[in-house]
């Protein structure tokens, strides 16, 4: 709270309206929800839109923030997926109370996530440009590709597992939670939208502390010039590899939130489309704008939806729509005009017109 009282008064108000809009499109879904006025197609959106919203906030923080392209951000999300409903299954005799379950699930899911991350950033993040948007794109495929032939179960002897094919040897009365290329089924939707609107709330708060901290402050030095980072003694694969490891844990918590909204899961549902689609979140909503970045996420979620009654043609509209929208957005004169018309906005387009 003291770091954003200290913040500058447009950046301190850019934040403050990105938790404004984010409670008031909560209590405005929560009231249509309990009170029948939404669809039950759009009820059953709510959680993946929550989910989408960390995703593409936590992918921001890399991509915005430190400047780095990542692609393989699908694959930190199958990771929480995977170890968040397995830790769900695990204790779901153990803990009956659905909530404390669920936020157990989703601990574990950032922790796995932030593991994978901090195992893959060590080697990776010592690249750049294009070199490290490939190797991220080959480490999502990777842990693609390993889920797809890992093999969990549990008996009373303890857990089990194996790669390529079953060979658990569960005793009577066992069960096998990941069945490899089946992924895990019989899941148990414990996921909620409030639970969803908290985990957003978190990001949010984690994201925007980290960035306007000196971490923060490095993460972007690093990104506008590495080599005079690097000389004012600037560790740059250590600040790369925090916000890395923070946007795997966020991602992985969000992906275990999204999977406990489904009876089954696979990983072939995190592959490199997944990926391009989150980072199309960040770059439409614009990088380093996390408000942005949220309002992308909930409209390109619901569009396809919506879209859905044009059928052959609804991705076609919906391919039209996304390219005219960034054409817009990136377009000097519609600036011009809302710096006119928005309070505040005028002093920020001025700063980034000399920053430039």
């Amino acid at each position: 709270m003291r770091r954003l009282i200290n913040l500058k008064r447009v950046e301190a108000r850019r934040i403050y309206l990105t938790y404004f809009v984010v409670i008031a499109a909560y209590v405005i879904c929560q009231t249509m929800s309990s009170t029948k006025m939404m669809s039950s197609s759009m009820r059953g959106m709510l959680v993946p839109i929550c989910a989408y919203m960390v995703m593409a906030v936590s992918l921001n923080l890399v991509v915005g923030i430190s400047g780095e392209l990542s692609l393989g951000h699908a694959g930190f999300m199958s990771v929480g997926a995977f170890s968040g409903v397995a830790t769900a299954i695990l204790l779901q005799n153990l803990l009956p109370f659905a909530p404390v379950r669920l936020a157990i699930a989703m601990i574990s899911g950032a922790v796995f996530a932030a593991l994978a991350g901090f195992l893959i950033g060590i080697p990776v993040l010592r690249l750049k440009g294009d070199y490290l948007a490939i190797v991220t794109l080959a480490f999502g495929e990777i842990i693609k590709s390993i889920l797809n032939n890992f093999y969990l179960g549990v008996d009373s002897a303890g857990l089990h597992f194996s790669m390529l094919s079953d060979t658990t040897r569960l005793l009577p009365g066992g069960q096998l939670i990941i069945r490899g290329p089946m992924g895990i089924s019989r899941i148990m939707k414990i996921a909620t939208f409030p639970a969803g609107f908290i985990l957003v709330m978190i990001a949010l708060a984690i994201v925007f502390n980290l960035v306007n901290s000196r971490f923060g402050r490095g993460f972007m030095a690093i990104r506008d010039d590495r080599i005079a980072a690097e000389s004012i003694g600037l560790d740059v694969t250590k600040f790369k590899l925090t916000a890395f490891v923070m946007s795997a844990a966020l991602a992985g918590a969000a992906g275990c939130l999204f999977s406990l909204n489904y009876s089954t899961i696979v990983a072939n549902k995190f592959d490199f489309n997944t990926s391009i689609l989150i980072l199309v979140f960040v770059v439409l909503g614009g990088q380093g704008n996390m408000l942005g970045s949220i309002i992308a996420a909930a409209a390109l979620t619901i569009l396809p939806e919506k879209l859905r009654e044009f059928s052959d043609y609804r991705m076609l509209l919906y391919a039209v729509i996304l390219i005219m929208t960034m054409l817009i957005t990136n377009n000097d004169n519609i600036k011009a005009f809302f710096q006119n018309i928005l309070p505040g906005s005028k002093a920020k387009f001025q700063k980034e017109e000399s920053d430039a």
